[in-house]
């Protein structure tokens, strides 16, 4: 399943219709708007999407981002910042094979801020993983989507490398109940720590995983759900990562 792009506040109908058409070069196959600026189905953007026009009329709209990735476990955002980031920032190539290696039953996501001041630090909490495009000097910001054009193609070469049988396999792989309670733990104590810099969402996924545990009830995306909160929260804890063995 390919990744949800997700574009927040887009100002320029040229970008968005561009975007539509990176989209259905590199087979992403839903395109999502947060609060566009713009017109998206305007003129200049039909323009601009050429072959990617279906895509770019069949768009979602959402007024959050938050709102935008209510079903999504593992999420990529991207920034141009250089510093004062509230999670690490990785080399493209670390955070979109942790993007692929994600359960693919479920959503996932990359989200691309605003043209002129890209995502607030509440936006890039809702991550799992920050990425920026590297440029060989210090005023290389670059445009929309000339930025998801890079990120596309990494994604692209990355996922042609992938063992994907192999991905697949250890989704389906059983997550012992024992396990569930512990990251379940693990996440309610850190969502005291820092659930607040997180978005209501976080704090309704907790309470639904808590009470589908208790029936005995949860399901493999729900699993895989599980985890990219817990990884969530790590990262906005700056605590570390446990081995793969123990979640």
């Amino acid at each position: 399943m390919s990744p949800k792009l997700v574009l927040v506040e887009p100002a320029g109908p040229l970008n968005v219709g561009s975007v539509a058409r990176l989209c259905r070069s590199y087979g992403i196959e839903e395109l999502r708007l947060v609060a566009p600026r713009c017109d998206p189905l305007g003129d200049e953007a039909r323009l601009m999407a050429v072959k990617g026009l279906p895509l770019l009329q069949r768009a979602r709209l959402f007024p959050t981002l938050a709102a935008a990735l209510a079903d999504c476990g593992r999420v990529v955002a991207t920034s141009g910042r250089p510093e004062g980031e509230p999670l690490p920032l990785e080399d493209p190539d670390d955070a979109l094979a942790w993007l692929l290696a994600g359960d693919p039953v479920l959503p996932s996501a990359l989200v691309f801020g605003r043209e002129d001041r890209g995502l607030s630090n509440d936006e890039l909490l809702q991550a799992g993983r920050l990425l920026q495009v590297p440029t060989p000097t210090p005023h290389g910001s670059l445009n929309l989507s000339h930025a998801v054009a890079v990120v596309l193609h990494d994604l692209h070469r990355l996922d042609r490398q992938a063992p994907a049988p192999a991905v697949a396999a250890a989704s389906q792989a059983p997550c012992p109940r024992g396990v569930l309670e512990a990251m379940l733990s693990d996440a309610e104590e850190l969502l005291l720590e820092v659930g607040f810099l997180l978005p209501h969402t976080a704090h309704a996924r907790m309470a639904k995983l808590r009470a589908l545990l208790q029936r005995g009830q949860v399901s493999a995306p729900e699993v895989a759900l599980l985890r990219g909160l817990v990884c969530q929260l790590r990262w906005a804890s700056r605590r570390p990562f446990p081995s793969s063995q123990d979640h």
